[in-house]
């Protein structure tokens, strides 16, 4: 009779360890982990931009002093190889301070103020023609060139 191995793979489950990395590949850490996605929001550059933005507001400075340092870290931090819009950064900040109300407790007040610019945009003044609305670019067709574009 062969001797018997000191060890054997039925000693080791190596399932749990296995479902975890591939969990980890796919994204599923955040199902899987409530801590390992607390720890992940609070390096995200939305709440990164949340704590820029809110710390600002409620140091008194203003919202547009305010959103440009808190986007230009969002855009800087994005591990993206597209750049973030400026509607995209709201909503990051937005959602990290409503996941987080604790975190950001006198934030809630200045959310409104990101979402102020954007509608104010969207509406055409009485006074511009229907051409320009689109900010720029091709005069008369409303398309925006690559500089118009991207020169938040």
């Amino acid at each position: 009779m062969a001797p018997r191995p000191h060890w054997s793979f039925r000693r080791f489950s190596t399932r749990p360890a296995i479902t975890g990395v591939i969990a980890s590949l796919l994204g599923l850490g955040a199902v899987l982990s409530p801590a390992l996605a607390q720890v992940q929001a609070a390096d995200s550059p939305g709440a990164k931009g949340a704590q820029v933005y809110c710390f600002m507001r409620a140091n008194g400075n203003n919202h547009e002093v305010s959103w440009t340092a808190a986007y230009a870290l969002i855009k800087r931090q994005g591990a993206s190889m597209f750049r973030t819009s400026p509607e995209h950064a709201a909503v990051m900040v937005t959602e990290a301070v409503v996941q987080n109300p604790t975190t950001y407790p006198d934030c809630g007040r200045y959310l409104g103020d990101l979402y102020i610019r954007h509608v104010q945009a969207a509406t055409p003044s009485p006074e511009a023609p229907a051409g320009t609305a689109g900010g720029g670019g091709n005069a008369g067709t409303g398309a925006q060139t690559r500089s118009d574009r991207y020169a938040n």
